[in-house]
C-alpha cells in the first residue's frame, strides 16, 4: 500500500495497533537498492508490519548540496518494497511534512563535532528532525539504520535517548558490490571510471584494518596508510580521513577501546563514505 498522507498513515497504525501488532520502520530517502533491502528484510522477519518511508529530506541538505538531483524512483522504489514484504510505502510531500512557517528545529552537539557533522554543518540537525517526526507518526516497536551511516546511526541513539522516544534504534551491517564498493544511492552519480576508482574507499580501509589486526596501533599511521592509498588515484579528493571513539564519536590518540576507522572522499563531484568499526582486545 503506497500511502501519502500522515493522517492516512495513523490510521492505519491505529488499526494495527489494536490488533496488537508490532510495527517496524525503516526510514529512506529511495531510490532503493539491497541495502535498503536488508534493512527491510530484518525490519520483517522481527516485526508484524512494516513501513518503509521514502522522502528527499530538503532540511538535510546543505545550500550547495545535491538534494535537486537526488535520484528519485517512487514507482520502483514501491514495487521494491512490497517485494521485500513491507506492508506500507510512506511516501509524503515536503509539504506534507514541513507545514508552511514551521520554525521547530533540533539542534545536536558533541556527536557532530567530527567526520560529516563537521563537513556538512545543517546535515544532522536536518536528520534528526525528519526521523523525529517519522517515529511520532508511524510509533515503531523498532527503526532500521544502515552502518554505513555510522555517525547518523550514532546520532539517532542518542537523540532517542535523550528525548525519551519508545523506539528501539537497529544498526544493520554494510551492504556491499561484490566488488567491495559500499551500496549507496549516489553511486548512480559516477562515471564507468569513477565507479573503478570508487573501490579506493574499501581497498584503503581493509589495508587499515589488516594492520590493526596485527597489533599496529599508530592512529597517525594507520591514517596515513589511508589516506596514501586513496591520494594513489586520479580524481579522488579526501574530505577526511578519522579514527574516533566508536561510542563518542571523538578523535582518539590511541586506541584503547572500540573505535570508528571512517573515511568520506570525492570521486569526481561525487561524495562518498566508508566506514569499519575495529574492537581492541586487551
Amino acid at each position: 500500500m503506497l500511502v501519502k498522507e500522515i493522517k492516512s498513515l495513523r490510521n492505519i497504525i491505529k488499526d494495527w495497533k489494536k490488533t496488537g501488532y508490532s510495527i517496524g520502520l525503516v526510514p529512506t530517502m529511495g531510490f532503493l537498492h539491497e541495502g535498503h533491502q536488508s534493512l527491510i528484510k530484518k525490519a520483517v522477519k522481527e516485526n508484524d508490519k512494516v513501513v518503509v518511508s521514502v522522502f528527499v529530506n530538503p532540511t538535510q541538505f546543505g545550500p550547495n548540496e545535491d538534494f535537486n538531483s537526488y535520484p528519485r524512483d517512487i514507482e520502483k522504489d514501491f514495487k521494491y518494497c512490497i517485494d521485500s514484504g513491507a506492508s506500507v510505502v510512506f511516501n509524503p510531500s515536503s509539504e506534507k511534512m514541513y507545514l508552511k512557517g514551521n520554525c521547530t528545529t533540533i539542534d545536536v552537539s558533541g556527536l557532530t563535532d567530527f567526520l560529516c557533522g563537521s563537513k556538512r554543518p545543517v546535515h544532522f540537525g536536518g536528520v534528526c528532525l525528519v526521523v523525529s517526526k517519522l517515529l511520532n507518526i508511524v510509533t515503531p516497536d523498532k527503526a532500521y539504520f544502515g552502518e554505513k551511516d555510522a555517525q547518523q546511526l550514532a546520532v539517532i541513539k542518542r537523540m532517542v535517548k535523550d528525548l525519551n522516544i519508545d523506539t528501539k534504534i537497529i544498526g544493520c551491517p554494510i551492504i556491499r558490490e561484490k566488488d567491495g564498493l559500499a551500496k549507496s544511492s549516489r553511486n548512480t552519480y559516477l562515471s564507468k571510471e569513477e565507479r573503478k576508482t570508487a573501490l579506493v574507499l574499501n581497498e584503503s580501509l581493509s589495508l587499515a584494518k589488516e594492520e590493526l589486526a596485527k597489533g599496529n596501533l599508530d592512529v597517525k599511521k594507520i591514517k596515513e596508510l589511508i589516506t596514501s592509498k586513496i591520494n594513489s588515484e586520479d580524481s579522488t579528493k579526501i574530505d577526511y580521513v578519522e579514527i574516533v571513539d566508536s561510542e563518542t564519536l571523538q578523535p582518539v590518540e590511541h586506541i584503547e577501546n572500540s573505535v570508528l576507522v571512517a573515511s568520506a572522499v570525492f570521486i569526481g563531484k561525487t561524495r562518498l563514505i566508508d566506514n569499519f568499526t575495529f574492537q581492541f582486545d586487551i
